[in-house]
């Protein structure tokens, strides 16, 4: 049994029946915070509604039963766990991305309003994400039915970054609070923060009273149109729920079948797809604003020598890269690395200080979590810095190399598509098949890099099997690196650091 989420009503936990093999999300409700009638009726209601919902956009409910101490919920598993981890690691996604997971949302709700039912707390926590990156509505503690037509609700309750102005006011809600919901949901995936979003919730109150946000210039008019839409104060001219799939922001962009995991942590390739045109280079694409330029002690060789620059006429040159290679096999393994000891000892001194005291309670942490692990790390690597580079390989097959000249060139799983990123960060999507005669010397020393750690080296980690939607993903690049006498420091694009 496995914590999924600390939680705030109830407790989460991945739990496993050892009869039948199969994993399952755990509710664990104490029933000491079922003591009062409208907390019992809250839960009841919570399992009644959920348990009658059986749709592909829902966490699927697999019963529930209790004991002396506590009401427990089988619930579907969701690995990947939510749209807020991923919004966290993210900030903002694509609007294709958007259109996806919008969708799949739009689709849920309308098949629990059929049922009658108004989730009345949809919000990112409460989106999840399965092992095929779908999006699952969970969590209906605050969900209610609606008992006759027209009826409307007056109970004050929902998340305060998404909740509907009627619902604050206590004129009555119904159904339209959830397209309020979707409106900020949409709003937030794409600018990266909640429309009404303030340091205070009285400020943040008095935002959503009077309608009061701001949609940057950035944003496409369909997607502008559609939030407008969505966040109007009067329930009754937001966009019918039913009809929603019929909107321009759904029809007119691209629309992804399927993401692919890599999403959680980096933007997938889909420009070209978006704008319909053969893989061509992406002029001014940058890592992004935050993410601090590689360092001079990063860019350093291990020997300690400067690389030598790069000039025009080594690129002109017919290089025999057939000798560059006997070199290759010739000196690898045979480096001396930069010691850089001083600077490791400082910060093992303050890890070692940091150390927290063994009677506070201890934190969960979402890197304690093993359904956060990184999607895409680094399983094996050459280092030949002191003549070309660092080639490495991801767990999932890929394989790149940081050059001495600071490009960079990956090679996807398939064995067929390449990215490049030269100094400038500009990126291009040649093929294996066809690229530039410039590219020539570093598409063959990619080559031998891969082939080089397929034969002689050993995996780190899990394999990935490949999906179709891989085809979309934008591999992490190596950001930069460092090595001493007893280990190597990667640091990817993605975020993740070895």
């Amino acid at each position: 049994m496995a914590p999924l989420d600390p939680g705030g009503f109830a407790k989460c936990y991945e739990l496993l029946d050892s009869e039948t093999n199969k994993n399952y999300a755990g509710k664990i409700v104490s029933k000491a915070l079922l003591v009062k009638p409208h907390q019992k009726e809250k839960m009841s209601m919570e399992i009644a509604i959920h348990r009658t919902l059986h749709h592909k956009h829902i966490v699927g409910f697999h019963g529930f039963f209790e004991d002396d101490s506590n009401v427990y919920v089988l619930l579907e598993l969701c690995r990947r766990r939510s749209l807020m981890e991923l919004h966290k690691r993210r900030r903002q996604v694509t609007e294709a991305e958007t259109r996806y997971f919008m969708q799949q949302i739009i689709v849920g709700v309308q098949y629990m309003h059929g049922k009658k039912v108004i989730h009345r707390d949809l919000k990112l926590g409460n989106l999840f994400i399965d092992d095929n990156m779908n999006i699952k509505i969970g969590d209906f503690g605050l969900a209610t039915k609606e008992e006759y037509d027209g009826e409307r609700k007056r109970t004050l309750c929902g998340t305060p970054n998404y909740i509907a102005p009627e619902v604050l006011t206590k004129e009555g809600h119904s159904f339209e609070v959830d397209s309020w919901s979707l409106g900020c949901i949409m709003y937030t995936l794409l600018v990266g923060r909640p429309p009404f979003e303030t340091s205070s919730l009285k400020d943040t109150y008095q935002r959503i009273k009077r309608n009061q946000y701001h949609i940057p210039s950035k944003i496409s008019p369909t997607a502008r149109s559609l939030i407008t839409r969505f966040l109007h104060k009067n329930p009754l001219e937001r966009p019918d729920v039913m009809k929603l799939l019929e909107d321009d922001f759904f029809t007119t962009g691209h629309l992804p079948k399927e993401l692919p995991v890599s999403c959680l942590t980096t933007a997938p390739q889909v420009s070209s797809q978006i704008n319909r045109k053969p893989l061509t280079e992406v002029k001014g694409h940058r890592k992004d604003e935050n993410t601090p330029p590689v360092s001079e002690l990063a860019r350093k060789p291990l020997h300690g020598r400067t690389p030598p620059v790069v000039e025009k006429k080594d690129l002109k040159d017919r290089e025999d890269v057939n000798e560059d290679i006997d070199d290759i096999n010739k000196s690898i393994g045979e480096q001396d690395a930069l010691c850089h000891l001083p600077e490791m000892m400082k910060q093992l001194v303050k890890v070692l200080d940091s150390k927290p005291c063994e009677k506070n309670p201890k934190q969960f942490d979402e890197a304690e979590d093993p359904a956060a692990i990184p999607v895409l790390w680094v399983s094996k690597w050459v280092d030949y810095s002191d003549k070309y580079g660092l080639g490495y390989q991801l767990n999932d097959g890929s394989v790149g190399v940081l050059f001495n000249d600071s490009t960079r060139l990956l090679l996807h799983q398939n064995g067929e598509n390449l990215e490049y990123i030269d100094r400038e960060w500009n990126e291009s999507y040649p093929m294996m098949s066809s690229y530039p005669e410039s590219l020539k010397k570093k598409v063959t020393l990619l080559t031998y890099f891969r082939n080089y750690m397929t034969e002689h080296l050993l995996k780190t980690g899990a394999t990935m099997t490949p999906r179709d939607s891989d085809a979309l993903a934008r591999l992490p690049f190596m950001n930069s690196w460092f090595r001493t006498r007893s280990a190597i420091v990667l640091h990817l694009s993605n975020g993740t650091m070895q």
